[in-house]
């Protein structure tokens, strides 16, 4: 299954994993007051032309999201009232943009061996350290929080640029698919990361959907 690429990473001693909690629990706090104010690296909206990832069928989850699931469900439950896609604004543009960069510079990332003794494990960062779909579960949390329909917000298992498995949370809008990566701050189109993407969350139930053979090329710019 998906490995986040890690480079070395060892086990963090404690007085640092309990600092890193305590940052993560002021990020809480700091993040739900309020998204008035544009982040200095939010991109104008216009400035994308994207396109939705289409379905290649029905896929099984991993095994650690349906563990997830069971010590979590409500985060795993599909509410069909919600809609399955946001309509973006350059507002909502700003609160993705901000909970991505704040999260990134909070979550220390370290491998599930390391952080939980185990070789694969979905679950919150809540002492500060977590590996990719650690980081995008608690993104998702906080998009949610904001406002967001979590059934537009979807866990995804991709390829990335080193030809390793990682977890990337994808946020479906009427301006395409975008992508909320712990790897890169700036929030691109799918097409724009570089990644092969294998599947991801269904919207209609709790069965994942393959992506098919559909691969991300990176989009050189126009100017």
């Amino acid at each position: 299954m998906e490995r986040c690429h890690r480079s070395g990473l060892t086990t963090p001693d404690k007085g640092r994993a309990t600092r890193r909690a305590m940052k993560v629990g002021l990020l809480l706090a700091t993040l739900m007051v309020g998204y008035g104010a544009e982040p200095a690296s939010a991109t104008s909206l216009s400035a994308f032309v994207n396109q939705t990832l289409q379905p290649a069928g029905w896929a099984g989850p991993t095994p650690a999201w349906i563990e997830f699931c069971q010590r979590q469900p409500q985060e795993c439950a599909v509410d069909l009232s919600e809609p399955d896609m946001i309509a973006l604004d350059q507002q909502t543009w700003d609160t993705i943009v901000q909970i991505n960069e704040e999260v990134n510079g909070t979550i220390l990332s370290v491998a599930d061996q390391d952080h939980w003794g185990v070789v694969d494990r979905w679950d919150y960062p809540d002492d500060g350290l977590g590996d990719c779909e650690d980081i995008q579960l608690l993104k998702r949390k906080l998009l949610v929080e904001a406002g967001l329909p979590r059934r537009a917000l979807r866990m995804t298992v991709a390829i990335d640029e080193q030809g390793a498995g990682h977890a990337v949370l994808m946020v479906r809008s009427d301006f395409g698919d975008f992508i909320l990566d712990n790897k890169k701050d700036a929030v691109l189109s799918w097409q724009e990361t570089g990644y092969g993407y294998v599947k991801r969350e269904g919207s209609d139930s709790l069965d994942w959907v393959w992506l098919g053979d559909q691969t991300a090329l990176v989009v050189t710019a126009n100017r």
